[in-house]
């Protein structure tokens, strides 16, 4: 089991997962995160406040540890890049306390990649995490080679394009208050518009294969490469397991080769905020 939490996503997260593992921590990878220390309103939009300085990291996940019930954390990510703070002074703090067993692994999160190369020189850096979807597929241009080349996992956030890929909403939906879609340029009625090819695509794999289109999503992106793991997202149970079924719905290679081909004839329009 594999999961993949964050401060700045309330503390309650880390809490939770701690007690929900506590009787089963060694069946469970945990991921979590530093280097976001707090929110603040600028022209009434919500900036991260960050802070990668070793004490400060040193504080952080003594305080993730100890909300987390457990004595190390799997894998510790920097969930942003600080500019106050050189990657190679970030990569030492993450050697000391793989040595001092608190973390066993470390990773990046959407980080630069001159920043990767050089913090990974001081420690190896385990994992990426970056957005990738059938609407984002940035990560293909240079990323992958050198996830590839440096041996490095791809942790893809968002693979169903933030429930899009999923055939759920329309134009014309409702979303309720709160809502963080309410205000994501990709659920725009004109950017829908352009992107109902690609879910014209999934919905006909979907048929094929008689499985759902969030099934062939993430059927897709398991079979882009071997190093990709995608981390969807849910509140349901059911959706859950079909999310876990997703793992047994094979691609040929005749389909997966017909499958790309089409996806690159569309157009696709890469708005996310």
């Amino acid at each position: 089991m594999f999961f993949d939490t964050a401060v700045v996503y309330g503390l309650e997260n880390e809490k939770f997962i701690g007690c929900a593992l506590s009787q089963n921590r060694s069946q469970a990878v945990i991921a979590t995160k530093f280097g976001i220390v707090g929110q603040k309103i600028v022209d009434g939009q919500p900036v991260n406040i960050l802070d990668s300085k070793p004490e400060s990291i040193r504080k952080q996940v003594e305080a993730s540890l100890k909300r987390l019930n457990t004595d190390y954390i799997d894998l510790y990510y920097q969930h942003r890049v600080d500019s106050n703070v050189e990657p190679e002074v970030v990569a030492q703090v993450m050697d000391d306390l793989i040595c001092e067993e608190k973390i066993r692994l470390w990773g990046l999160s959407n980080p630069p990649l001159d920043y990767l190369i050089k913090a990974h020189e001081v420690c190896p850096v385990s994992a990426l995490e970056n957005q990738y979807s059938l609407l984002w597929r940035e990560p293909e241009k240079e990323v992958f080679d050198l996830c590839k080349k440096l041996n490095i996992a791809f942790i893809a956030y968002s693979p169903l394009g933030n429930g899009f890929l999923t055939i759920k909403y329309s134009k014309d939906y409702n979303y309720p208050e709160g809502d963080f879609r309410n205000f994501m340029s990709r659920f725009k009625p004109d950017v829908m518009d352009v992107n109902e090819k690609v879910l014209d695509l999934v919905r006909y794999y979907a048929s094929l294969k008689e499985v759902t289109p969030a099934q062939i999503v993430l059927a897709w992106e398991l079979a882009q490469r071997q190093f990709i793991i995608p981390i969807p997202g849910t509140r349901k149970i059911h959706k859950l397991e079909e999310n876990i079924a997703s793992s047994d719905v094979v691609f040929t290679n005749k389909e997966l080769r017909e499958f790309n081909d089409a996806l690159s004839q569309i157009d696709v329009d890469e708005s996310f905020f």
